[in-house]
């Protein structure tokens, strides 16, 4: 028995490992599959015809083997079947959308939402609205959920779908399973849930969708750092993210930056939300967050107005930014001695002020960073801009959804998507 629950377990592995292969260079050829993963082309057809039974693959003409010889028939994943779904909670918006196996964004659904100290219940409710419709939206395409992830600016306990503590929300300990229970809108048993921080989900969206714009390929050791009412950050190490003990790593927006100054809701004082969170840069420029979204109205309005103030040259913005990037850079500072990362991400709200907060939270860094740079650049580590945006915590929550399947192509496959009879 034991023989065969471990031939099982190695069969699973290889569908998984078959499966991620075409996935990141489909269309790909079984002869170029087996040559990426170190199997026989003998040992590699049944796992792909398993694949095509399930519909996670198909058949996409000729591929090269990545050798010589003949090109042999090409395999892609499918664009029907299982789907990642991804949730955002903001403090003043939600969001979902609905990933196909190629990575390719096939529903999405936004609406603006005071969430700040709602109780989890309205919001739930409002999230399961956008959920519903995104799922219908993509039955109509032949996809069907295979899992649901939902990022939130809080702490979330480690392996489960509680929020701990969410003090832009004036959330603790909300439990979200049972006001998700069912939102997808798909029948029989229910899709996998997962809760996450959102810039740990900013992070994995990175490291899946990351990189520059000429090409380069996504960093695997970083400090992503992103933005919102609050500020969080996620280390990433060789490619794995650095979750702590209880999975509460990366609240940079709680390290102090100036020990004796202003007090914040978490107890401390002179923390760096108090001085490069999107309040605090509001309050220097003299408005209030609600005359913000009067003077630019609509999705992200506080974060846009600040960049076309900015963008005119108004000195009271450009100034506020100047001092949110300082002390960016002297919080990040202790995170780069201290982990000696490649490369330091600015996401969120951050990647859209980049032009105005970059000089100073450089400068910050080359004064203060003591340990060898990566690359031979003096003073501190590369700074870099996501190109992915405020999208990087609801695409990386989709992806993470899609793991899945990809971890687990018999079971998630079987569900996503039924063979046909």
């Amino acid at each position: 028995m034991k023989g065969q629950d471990t031939q099982h377990a190695l069969r699973r592995r290889n569908l998984s490992r078959v499966l991620r292969t075409v996935a990141a260079a489909g269309p790909v050829s079984r002869a170029g599959i087996a040559e990426r993963i170190g199997l026989t082309r003998a040992g590699v057809a049944p796992l792909v015809d398993e694949l095509l039974r399930l519909g996670l693959l198909v058949e996409a003409g000729r591929a090269a083997t990545g050798g010589r010889g003949r090109p042999g028939s090409g395999l892609a994943v499918s664009d029907r079947g299982p789907a990642g779904i991804g949730a955002e909670i903001g403090v003043d918006h939600l969001a979902v959308c609905a990933v196909d196996l190629r990575g390719r964004v096939r529903a999405r659904a936004a609406a603006d939402a005071a969430n700040r100290h709602s109780a989890p219940g309205p919001v739930l409710r409002r999230l399961s609205a956008l959920l519903t419709q995104v799922t219908a939206e993509i039955a109509a395409e032949g996809l069907r959920p295979a899992g649901l992830t939902v990022a939130v600016p809080g702490l979330v306990a480690r392996g489960s779908a509680t929020v701990v503590h969410a003090p832009n929300l004036g959330w603790r300990d909300a439990d979200l399973a049972p006001g998700l229970a069912g939102a997808t809108g798909t029948s029989g048993a229910p899709v996998p849930l997962s809760v996450d921080n959102e810039a740990h989900l900013g992070a994995l969206a990175e490291l899946r969708l990351g990189g520059g714009a000429d090409g380069l390929a996504p960093p695997t050791d970083f400090v992503h750092v992103s933005a919102e009412s609050g500020i969080g950050a996620a280390v990433v190490v060789d490619g794995q993210l650095l979750r702590g003990a209880r999975g509460f790593a990366g609240e940079l927006g709680h390290v102090p930056v100036y020990p004796d100054g202003r007090p914040c809701g978490c107890g401390g004082r002179g923390c760096l939300e108090q001085y490069a969170g999107e309040r605090a840069v509001l309050r220097a420029v003299g408005l209030t967050p609600e005359q913000a979204a009067a003077e630019h109205p609509g999705p992200g309005a506080r974060i846009a107005l600040l960049a076309r103030r900015a963008a005119d040259g108004d000195p009271a913005t450009t100034g506020a930014l100047h001092e949110a990037g300082t002390a960016l850079g002297i919080a990040l500072a202790g995170a780069v001695n201290l982990l000696d990362p490649r490369t330091v991400v600015l996401g969120g709200a951050l990647a859209r002020l980049a032009p105005w907060i970059l000089p100073s939270l450089e400068r910050e860094l080359a004064l203060r960073t003591a340990v060898a740079p990566a690359a031979g650049r003096p003073g501190g580590p590369l700074v870099a801009v996501s190109r992915l945006g405020a999208d990087g915590p609801l695409l990386g929550a989709a992806h993470r959804a899609l793991r899945t399947v990809l971890d687990d192509p018999v079971t998630a496959g079987a569900r996503a998507h039924p063979p046909h009879r």
